[in-house]
Parts: structure tokens; sequence; C-alpha cells
């Protein structure tokens, strides 16, 4: 147990003295991390804020269900629990005559021109919000079934326009995530190759004397996952930063009109992708890039 004790010490003070002694390398290693990781993540916070205002647009595409003129409020507040019932209904609010003639009123400011009229001539309904907008029509044939509903309405040309509006966004990101990760990888890789290539004698004279190739590599590996760990965290304070900066000029630029997403909603899980990506990059780099002088 001691022995084993102390050879991990040895991999790891070797591990950190290797890193200062090719500082440059290391230095350059590191920028390509963090560099790759803000862009990475400024992406996906791109994508996830364009995604919550579609889902605002989207929480505000409702549709309206209007209820049979000889059915009393009572009957019409009743059938609100089977209206919650249906899937991809979210939410449900009853709006009574009453309340549809000063909403009808208040959004036209034309009293003269609607004078002669009153509530009556308004139904009950019901301002439905759904799940998701992809499948409002499907929702809106479900309402069909309930006899106490007259008709319903939607605009399905906006909901099919936010959700083409989405799909793209959602692709568009992917695609650009991963040819970003793949040519960080390739970078990283041949970085570390070159870094590995500096050191080929000292790897040669350590095959020479007996060492073995896990020997060999540990250090390597320690180096490439310190590497890795120190560019992640590098990247996602930096990330915090300049998050706060836009959010802070967006509050100041747009009036009230959109809000980023606050960055607390999404900062564990862009840490562990982070931090998952730096290990991933350090010490798979440093396998990958060991192996070529191992095998001799």
């Amino acid at each position: 147990m001691r022995v084993n004790r102390n050879r991990t010490f040895y991999y790891i003070k070797e591990g950190i003295s290797s890193i200062f002694n090719h500082s440059l390398m290391s230095f350059a290693s590191i920028c390509i991390i963090v560099a790759f990781l803000i862009i990475m993540g400024s992406f996906i916070l791109l994508a996830v804020n364009i995604n919550a205002i579609i889902g605002e647009l989207e929480n505000d595409n409702i549709i309206l269900a209007y209820i049979h003129e000889n059915v009393p409020e009572s009957e019409a507040r009743a059938i609100e629990h089977t209206l919650r019932s249906i899937p991809n209904i979210a939410s449900v609010v009853f709006i009574p005559r009453e309340e549809a003639f000063e909403n009808f009123m208040r959004r036209y400011d034309e009293e003269d021109r609607f004078a002669d009229i009153d509530y009556t001539v308004f139904r009950h309904r019901y301002a439905i919000y759904v799940e998701d907008v992809a499948l409002i029509e499907d929702t809106q044939q479900e309402l069909r079934y309930i006899p106490e509903l007259a008709s319903n309405s939607a605009n399905l040309a906006i909901a099919q326009t936010l959700v083409n509006i989405r799909n793209v966004v959602s692709w568009i990101s992917i695609i650009i995530i991963a040819v970003l990760l793949a040519i960080s990888l390739f970078i990283m890789s041949n970085t570390i190759k070159l870094a590995t290539y500096e050191r080929r004698e000292e790897i040669a004279i350590m095959k020479m004397v007996g060492a073995t190739n896990s020997f060999i590599r540990w250090p390597f590996i320690f180096e490439g996952f310190i590497l890795g760990i120190t560019g992640s965290l590098v990247a996602y304070l930096s990330i915090i930063g300049l998050y706060s900066l836009t959010a802070g000029w967006v509050l100041d630029f747009e009036a009230g009109f959109f809000q980023l997403v606050v960055f607390s909603n999404v900062s564990v899980p862009l840490f562990l992708l982070f931090t998952a990506i730096g290990f991933g990059v350090g010490v798979g780099g440093s396998v990958f890039a060991l192996n070529r002088y191992l095998n001799v």
C-alpha cells in the first residue's frame, strides 16, 4: 500500500514538474482548451437563450376554446378538470364573457363604435396553454370531443414557424459545437504530440533502462489531467465574466424586450460539461500522443 502511495506521489510530482519544465507548451495547451471551451460555451448559452425566447413566444401562442351559448357559467367552469386531463395541455384559464368583453373594448379602444353591444354577445371561453406547440393541432382535435365546447382557434402558422425556428437553432448549435469539438481535439492532440516529441529522448532512455509503459505513461496522464482541468476552470470563470457583462449590456439595451436566462440555471450542467471535456481532452490527448513512442 505504501509503495503504491509513494508511486502515486511520484507520478503527480513528475507531472507537475513536467508542466513547469515545458511551460511554453503547457501554456499553449491550456490556451487551446480555454479558447475552445469559451467558444463552445458561448454557442451553448446563445442556443439556450434563443430557445428560452422561443419558449416565451410559444407560451403566448394559446388556443381559445369557446363555450356553447346555452351552457351556463357554472357548467362552463366545471369542465376545467376535463381540459387539464388532455395530453399536452399545460394550464387553462377560464375567461367569463364579461371579462372577454372588457378585454375586447380595451384592445380596440373605440367605445363609440361599439356602444351598441354589451357583454352578452360574447361567449365564455378558455385560454389554453400547451406544453409543446408542435402538437397544438393534435390538441385542437382532442378539444372537439368535449360537448360543451362550440369551437376553438389557434394561430397554426405562428406555431409552425416557432417550431421550425427552434429546430433550426438546435441543429445549427449541434453542428457548430461538433465542428468546434473536432477542431479542438485535432489541435490539442497535435499540441500534445509536439510536447511529447520534445521528450522523445527522455522516453527512449526510460524504456532502455527497463521502465514499463505504465510507469512512463502515468506522469503524462497526470500532466494532461492538470492541464485539462486548469483549462476548463479558467474557461468556466471566463464564461461567467463574459456572460455577466453581456447580461448587463442586454439589460441596458433591450429595455425590457427580453431577458437572458439566469446563469445559475445552467451553471451546474455547464461546469460538468467543461470539466468532462477538459479531462477528456487532457488525459485522452496525452495517452494518444504517447502511444507512438511507447510502442518501440
